[in-house]
């Protein structure tokens, strides 16, 4: 079973990561999440939803998921010998994602991140912030020559979106394209 972290900080767009989690939790990944304080707060004002609750609900499913404490430096995924195939940060905070770029490892979702680029495995940080000034995209340019991609959460409209749904499935979908993570979100350029 393949192992990955999914990030959720306090910007604007929990849906990104909830809805990710879905998605990855369809294809039997074993997924840490973990979530800023905020975040929590966010998810609950954004969807209605209780992360716990959510993660629960899916989690009877069938999936394998594990919510990490934020807080909580012991968890497997602040070790680099805990293998995972790489993190995802959806939403990404202009202050989580200045603190990676930074070095500044304060909660374990950061630290998460910190060891992605460290041992060299994917980190994909879905960007939410509009518009950016220099220092967000200073930061974002350190974050790039660490080994993250960085995705703004800027949707395409060739796939005709129709619904706030498919507006989201599409970022989800390019997160999944990142991680060759196959998937039936949104219809390809070229794929009639």
């Amino acid at each position: 079973m393949k192992t990955i972290i999914v990030g959720i900080t306090g910007a604007s767009g929990s849906i990104y990561g909830l809805r990710l989690i879905e998605e990855l939790a369809k294809k039997e990944f074993k997924i840490h999440v973990v979530a800023s304080k905020t975040a929590e707060a966010v998810i609950t004002y954004e969807t209605g939803y209780i992360l716990k609750d959510f993660i629960d609900n899916l989690h009877n499913k069938t999936a394998h998921l594990v919510l990490e404490d934020v807080e909580n430096f012991f968890a497997p995924i602040a070790s680099g010998s805990y293998q995972t195939e790489g993190m995802i940060i959806a939403p990404c905070s202009m202050g989580t994602l200045a603190q990676i770029a930074n070095g500044i490892s304060s909660n374990l979702l950061i630290r998460g991140a910190d060891v992605c680029l460290k041992e060299r495995r994917p980190l994909i940080v879905l960007a939410r912030e509009t518009p950016l000034n220099s220092i967000n995209l200073e930061n974002m340019l350190k974050l790039t020559n660490a080994g993250a991609v960085i995705f703004p959460a800027c949707p395409g409209f060739y796939s005709k979106p129709e619904t706030l749904d498919d507006v989201i499935d599409f970022m989800v979908g390019k997160v999944l394209d990142a991680l060759d993570v196959e998937h039936e979100l949104y219809k390809k350029w070229g794929m009639e």
